[in-house]
């Protein structure tokens, strides 16, 4: 039975113990604890799989102020028990959803360039696993805050955090390459060229994908 995040889930001790199970078993918390480690993009933003609430308290004693879930808010143990970490430890927990399987939304890339001029710094951003929407969210910052090229920021989509290019999720490396090529024949601001030319259904029609991949991503990762 799933985690209802509007429900009363923590006020006694056999509630808490429901949530941190479902943390640790349903939403696979107990491999994050190995492996999903905080990793810095820039000297003002962090990216990593789904923290633990002990991992919240560390980002706040590394100085993060904000932290983007790049899951959504969802009706399960990790997030609950996320919102009440940041609300103990002060930081400003903010839902901005990314796709793993399919090229960008417009409308959500709009938003992440709205987030990324607002919101305080340093800034952590989190996905289920730290692979595929840290990947492209961490790439999405680059370019609109730090300002670097595609080609600098494309590195976040990468196999050494975990990324499969060659399963469904490489739609994201694709989106990328899209922009560069683009680009390449004539300059064009990465946003004009989103909210001008981007083809998101073309791209995802066109995309191609190993389905041994999406096997080991799917069913042997159980990635989200």
């Amino acid at each position: 039975m799933a985690i209802d995040r509007t429900a009363d889930n923590l006020s006694t001790f056999g509630k808490r113990f429901r949530t941190y199970m479902d943390m640790i078993f349903v939403d696979h918390g107990f491999v994050r604890l190995l492996i999903a480690k905080a990793s810095p993009i820039t000297q003002r933003a962090w990216r990593s799989g789904q923290p633990w609430p002990y991992q919240v308290k560390q980002a706040k004693e590394r100085g993060i102020k904000t932290i983007l879930n790049l899951r959504g808010a969802r009706n399960c143990g990790s997030y609950v028990l996320e919102r009440e970490a940041c609300e103990k430890y002060g930081i400003t927990l903010i839902d901005m959803p990314l796709e793993s399987r399919g090229a960008p939304q417009v409308d959500r890339l709009n938003r992440a360039r709205e987030i990324f001029s607002t919101i305080e710094y340093p800034v952590l951003m989190h996905c289920k696993s730290g692979a595929d929407r840290a990947g492209i969210g961490s790439a999405l910052y680059q370019m609109l805050k730090e300002g670097q090229t595609v080609t600098e920021a494309k590195s976040q989509l990468s196999l050494r955090y975990g990324h499969v290019r060659q399963a469904k999720t490489g739609v994201l490396d694709a989106f990328l390459e899209e922009y560069e090529a683009r680009n390449a024949r004539e300059p064009i601001d990465f946003m004009t060229w989103v909210n001008t030319e981007y083809d998101r259904e073309g791209l995802n029609g066109k995309f191609q994908h190993m389905k041994s991949m999406d096997i080991l991503v799917d069913f042997i990762l159980r990635r989200e």
